[in-house]
C-alpha cells in the first residue's frame, strides 16, 4: 500500500494526430509520442518487490507526452460532471495542499468547472475509476452536455457497467479500444527503456539516467525531476506541482515527461486482485521512487494530492492501414525529386 507521504516534442506526423485522436473538433487534444522497438526485450533484472520481465510491448503505440493536465480534465468535466454522479470531481483538486486547481460552482444538474491555478498542472486527486471514465470518454470522440452513461464515461475503453467491473475491480481494457490508462509494461517500456532497437536494455531512471536526477526546477538541465530531496526540500514549496514539461531537456528516450516525479500515475494492470498498478513517484516522494524497480499499488478508488494517470493509445487498424498507404506516398513523391 502507499506509505504515509501519500497525503490527502509532438513526435507523431500531424495527420497520424488526426487519425488517433477520433475528432479534429475535439476540445482535449492529447499530445502523444510513438513508441517502436516492438517485441523488444523485457527488463530481466531482479528488483526487490518489483518483478522481473517488465516493459516488454509486443505492438506499436503511443502514450501520452504528458500526464493528463488539470486544464484537459476541466474539459472532460464541463462536458460530463454537470451532475457528477460518479464523482469525478474532488474538492481536493480546488483547495488544500498541493491542489491542482480546478473548482466546482453550482448546484447538482447545473456544476461548472473552471482552472483556478496553472492548466498544464497535471491533473490529481484522481481514482482509477476516474481515469478509465476519462478514456473512457476519449474513446467516445468526447461528446459534450451529457451524462455519465453509456457511450460516454462508463463503456468505451473499460466497460464499468458489467457486474463486479468496478465492485470487484475486474474491468479489463475492451478489445479493439484504442484510447486506454496505459498498462504497466506500456507506461515502464516508455519511461525506461533505451530505444532504438529490440535489445537495448533499461535505464534505471525515467530521465535516461542511472544517476538520480537533481530536484531543481530547470527546463535546461539534461537530469531533473519533480521529487523530494531530505535535506534540500522540495522542488517547488509553494505549488508543489510543476506544469508538465516543466523540465524540457530531462525527456525518456521516447520523449515523455514526468515520468519520474510531479505526481504519481495509475496504470490499468491489476495487481493483488484489489488493487492497480502506480508507477513514477511524486512530488512528495524520494529518489528511490522514481526508479523503475520500484512498484507501488493501492485499491482503485482512492484519490490522494499525489496521483494523476497518463493514457494511452494503440492505433486502430484502419488508421494504420491509411498511415502506412500516406508513407508509401511519401516514397512515391520521394523518389520523384531530382537529386
Amino acid at each position: 500500500m502507499l506509505s504515509r507521504k501519500l497525503v490527502g516534442t509532438l513526435s507523431l506526423a500531424a495527420a497520424s494526430c488526426v487519425l488517433w485522436a477520433g475528432t479534429a473538433q475535439a476540445a482535449v487534444i492529447i499530445d502523444l509520442v510513438p513508441v517502436g522497438n516492438a517485441g523488444n526485450t523485457a527488463d530481466t533484472a531482479a528488483h526487490s518487490g518489483n518483478p522481473a520481465g517488465q516493459g516488454q510491448v509486443n505492438y506499436a503505440y503511443s502514450i501520452g507526452k504528458y500526464d493528463v493536465t488539470a486544464g484537459q480534465y476541466t474539459e472532460f468535466l464541463n462536458a460530463v460532471a454537470k451532475t457528477d454522479t460518479y464523482g469525478l470531481y474532488n474538492s481536493g483538486m480546488a483547495s488544500g495542499f498541493a491542489a491542482c486547481g480546478i473548482s466546482q460552482t453550482g448546484t447538482s444538474g447545473n456544476y461548472t468547472y473552471a482552472i483556478t491555478k496553472n492548466a498544464n498542472f497535471p491533473v490529481n486527486n484522481v481514482s482509477f475509476w476516474d481515469a478509465c471514465r476519462f478514456t473512457n470518454w476519449l474513446q467516445n470522440n468526447q461528446p459534450t452536455n451529457v451524462g455519465q452513461v453509456a457511450g460516454t464515461t462508463e463503456t468505451g475503453a473499460y466497460d464499468l457497467t458489467v457486474a463486479g467491473a468496478i465492485s470487484g475491480n475486474t474491468a479489463t481494457r475492451t478489445t479493439g479500444a484504442s484510447w486506454s490508462v496505459a498498462s504497466e509494461d506500456e507506461w515502464y517500456k516508455a519511461a525506461y527503456y533505451k530505444g532504438g532497437s529490440a535489445n537495448a536494455g533499461y535505464w534505471l531512471y525515467p530521465t535516461q539516467s542511472n544517476t538520480a536526477p537533481s530536484n531543481l526546477l530547470s527546463a535546461s538541465g539534461t537530469n531533473n525531476a519533480n521529487y523530494y530531496i531530505s535535506g534540500i526540500g522540495y522542488t517547488d514549496p509553494v505549488n508543489y506541482l510543476t506544469a508538465v514539461g516543466a523540465f524540457a531537456a530531462s525527456p525518456s528516450a521516447y520523449g515523455t515527461f514526468d515520468q519520474g516525479g510531479d505526481v504519481f500515475q495509475w496504470n490499468d494492470t491489476s495487481i493483488s486482485g484489489s488493487s492497480r498498478g502506480l508507477r513514477g513517484g511524486s512530488f512528495n516522494d524520494n529518489d528511490n521512487y522514481l526508479q523503475s524497480g520500484f512498484r507501488y499499488y493501492d485499491y482503485p478508488s482512492i484519490e490522494l494530492t499525489n496521483i494523476g494517470f497518463r493514457v494511452s493509445q494503440v492505433p486502430e487498424p484502419a488508421s494504420m492501414a491509411l498511415l502506412a498507404l500516406g508513407g508509401i506516398g511519401m516514397l512515391v513523391r520521394r523518389r520523384g525529386v531530382p537529386r
